[in-house]
């Protein structure tokens, strides 16, 4: 797979650099859910006097395939992108939404396209546009039978959103089983949630990366966050580079995970 760069080949030092951070991550300790919140897009544009944010969103979309061959070198099953969230879709100007649309239904396609890999829209389609939505569901058609790396494309996407509809889920089959009010709360357990959420079926990831040097979690996998490690890389998402993501895993691979304990 050789997906179009948004930099120069690097030169020696940087993969000499390289080199030395992958024998300095653990395999036995690569995370097998890795989770990122894609942040950056429009302050890259900003950087070089760009009055559209398209022209941002369009270099990170360019920059994701190539991001995700460096997932799937490193070793890592799963990979959910967080690439619009439900608050973007009141939030954000109509003119810059349509061209979001536009930009992640090509994206869909051109990753459903590549081979092994496996689709799955995490999110709800209320409030995109039937193009964007169309393309979501064909893309994770499309590769439904696959075994290989599976992406996550939360588009649409709140955490606040994903656990009310779980709620709304677990309440409705409980009245269509005839069960009462009485009996409710006993169905009500994480792992019942759990089995509720878009994102179910799938482990909790094991570390959230935010890019542009942000640190906060912006309803982003609240649930699933529980217990997952969190790196934050400074670089705008256009500008990611392998050896951040090198240093995030090898980071995570020297951490002593408690999980509540």
């Amino acid at each position: 797979m050789n997906p179009e760069r948004t930099s120069p080949r690097p030169g020696l030092l940087y993969r000499l650099y390289q080199r030395r951070l992958r024998r300095e991550i653990d395999p036995a300790r690569v995370p097998h859910h890795v989770a990122v919140i894609v942040d950056g897009n429009r302050r890259w544009a900003k950087q070089r006097l760009q009055v559209r944010a398209a022209v941002g969103h369009r270099a990170g979309a360019r920059k994701i395939p190539e991001f995700l061959v460096w997932c799937e070198e490193a070793g890592i099953e799963v990979v959910t992108l967080y690439l619009l969230s439900n608050d973007n879709l009141s939030g954000r100007d109509g003119g810059e939404l349509a061209d979001l649309f536009d930009i992640i239904a090509e994206l869909a396609a051109e990753l459903a396209a590549t081979p092994g890999w496996r689709v799955k829209h995490v999110g709800a389609v209320e409030g995109l546009s039937p193009e964007l939505a169309t393309a979501l569901q064909d893309a994770e058609e499309a590769t439904k039978e696959r075994e290989g790396m599976h992406v996550n494309l939360a588009v649409g996407y709140g955490g606040r959103s994903e656990i009310t509809a779980a709620m709304r889920s677990i309440i409705a089959e409980h009245q269509a089983a005839g069960g009462t009010i009485d009996t409710l709360a006993e169905r009500l357990a994480p792992e019942t949630i759990g089995e509720h959420l878009w994102t179910r079926g799938q482990a909790d990831p094991d570390l959230v990366i935010r890019t542009s040097g942000e640190q906060r979690l912006s309803d982003f996998m609240i649930w699933q966050s529980a217990y997952s490690e969190f790196y934050v890389v400074e670089a705008l998402y256009p500008d990611l580079r392998e050896v951040d993501l090198l240093r995030a895993l090898r980071d995570y691979s020297r951490r002593q995970r408690r999980l509540g304990k």
